[in-house]
């Protein structure tokens, strides 16, 4: 039987999650919602509770601050609130939810003859929908609750819930060895603390699936996975195949969550590769790439693999295309594609199955970020999107350089010159541009140049 403050908390969470639970959108209004909400919840509540991680008052006051998955703690720390402005209209499921927290009386207890009998398939569903940062202060609740995140269930319940927009794992030039996290829908930076990872040696985000990040320490031997959230840690064993040059990382999920184990491929310009099976836990060499890919690969490391279901998409020049892997068949494929002309610094990126390019296109001393999609039956890039001009005036007569910190669905590209250092995220299905808040460090005292970095979508029950 839950107790009282248990019994607080879900009658909080019924009220938050007023409607079909499968319906819950997960666009930047979503998290509008529920910081009304939690503003609301403040004013009747005189004390929350939180677990931050290496976290002090100024990193509270400046709306950064650090996340991690422990047991309930007890202390002086306070929940930060994220908040936007209000939408012109709110949406008919927002009024009447807002109707609703006005007529209960904030002093009704729940009786817990009714809600200890609440069935527990129920009650996880709704649990999963949670967001990430509400699902944190959930687990403070109390041990049971703490408790129900890392069971099989609730792991099941997480991977039907269709996925939000991923968040950015990033490194930074000030302090190689912490990254720095950033959550688009709430506009917010962490900045994390994960004790497992090397700190004698660089540590670089390369790949990622399914909430899991994949490293490669800056000499390209050793491999590490971890769940930033949770930090579940595992080091890979070494290599069967001695190759120390500069590789390209792929990662992909066996199945539609870590439950059914992942794989990891490097790929070396030579053709040489390997694949990491962590159902079996060894790495495997599949044999020689056919005879009609061109070595060597002249594989283009400023862009990360791209995935999609069980394929891996590597950008190659020379001549310019995409060479792709087939995790599940071992079968690999090479697609011969211009590049369009005038481009520097591109990077292929993926939206639900089209495969897409983004880049910079420099003529005379103007420079404009550009997008392009692959067009299956020509196998040609076409240009579908441009950033608005008045951003693009700020880089004329400017050495641009461009990365691209994340490629799936939601992109983040660093723009960097000697006068500016600018990051934007880019929605390729709605086609929206949005400036990023500058990352600061906890201390507030110094920003941040974002080095490299990768998307991943924040999960709770992912195992490394």
């Amino acid at each position: 039987m839950m107790g009282e403050e248990g019994l607080t908390m879900l009658r909080q969470l019924v009220c938050q999650l007023y409607g079909s639970p499968s319906s819950f959108p997960t666009t930047p209004p979503y998290s509008y919602y529920y910081s009304t909400l939690f503003q609301q919840q403040q004013q009747q509540q005189q004390q929350q509770r939180w677990i931050f991680l290496d976290v002090d008052d100024s990193t509270v006051d400046d709306g950064y601050y650090s996340l991690i998955l422990k047991g309930r703690k007890s202390g002086s720390s306070k929940m930060v609130v994220p908040c936007k402005s209000p939408p012109a209209k709110k949406s008919r499921k927002e009024r009447n939810c807002n109707k609703l927290l006005e007529n209960v009386n904030v002093t009704e207890v729940m009786d817990p003859l009714i809600w200890h009998k609440l069935p527990e398939d129920l009650f996880e569903a709704v649990i999963a929908r949670l967001p990430m940062s509400t699902l944190f202060r959930f687990r403070s609740v109390c041990q049971k609750w703490n408790l129900l995140l890392a069971s099989h269930s609730f792991s099941k319940h997480c991977a039907e819930v269709p996925q939000g927009y991923p968040w950015f794992y990033t490194i930074t030039h000030e302090n190689v060895n912490t990254g720095a996290m950033y959550d688009p829908s709430l506009k917010k930076w962490y900045h994390p603390s994960i004790s497992s990872l090397p700190t004698k040696v660089i540590i670089l985000p390369v790949a990622s699936a399914g909430g899991l990040v994949c490293f490669l320490d800056i000499g390209h031997r050793n491999f590490y996975i971890c769940n930033p959230l949770t930090q579940s840690f595992k080091e890979l064993p070494i290599r069967s195949v001695r190759v120390w040059s500069r590789v390209a990382v792929g990662m992909t999920l066996n199945g539609s969550s870590t439950d059914g184990g992942y794989k990891v491929l490097w790929l070396g310009c030579d053709g040489e590769y390997e694949v990491y099976d962590s159902m079996k836990e060894t790495w495997t060499r599949f044999g020689n790439m056919p005879s009609n890919i061109k070595l060597p690969l002249s594989l283009n490391f400023r862009s990360q693999a791209v995935s999609f279901k069980s394929t891996l998409y590597f950008m190659r020049a020379d001549p310019d295309g995409i060479v792709s892997y087939d995790m599940v068949n071992g079968v690999w494929k090479q697609f011969t594609i211009p590049a369009p002309p005038d481009l520097t610094d591109h990077s292929l990126a993926e939206c639900e199955g089209r495969i897409m390019l983004v880049g910079l296109l420099t003529k005379n001393a103007a420079t404009c970020v550009c997008v392009w999609e692959l067009q299956k039956m020509t196998l040609l890039w076409k240009e579908v999107d441009r950033m608005p001009n008045i951003w693009c005036l700020e880089f004329y007569g400017k050495h641009v350089r461009m990365t691209c910190l994340g490629n799936k669905g939601l992109l983040m590209l660093s723009l960097r010159s000697k006068q500016m250092n600018r990051l934007v995220t880019y929605d390729v299905s709605s086609r929206g541009w949005q400036k990023v808040p500058v990352c600061i460090l906890p201390s507030g005292k110094k920003r941040q140049w974002i080095a490299c970095g990768t998307a991943f979508h924040p999960s709770p029950t992912a195992l490394a």
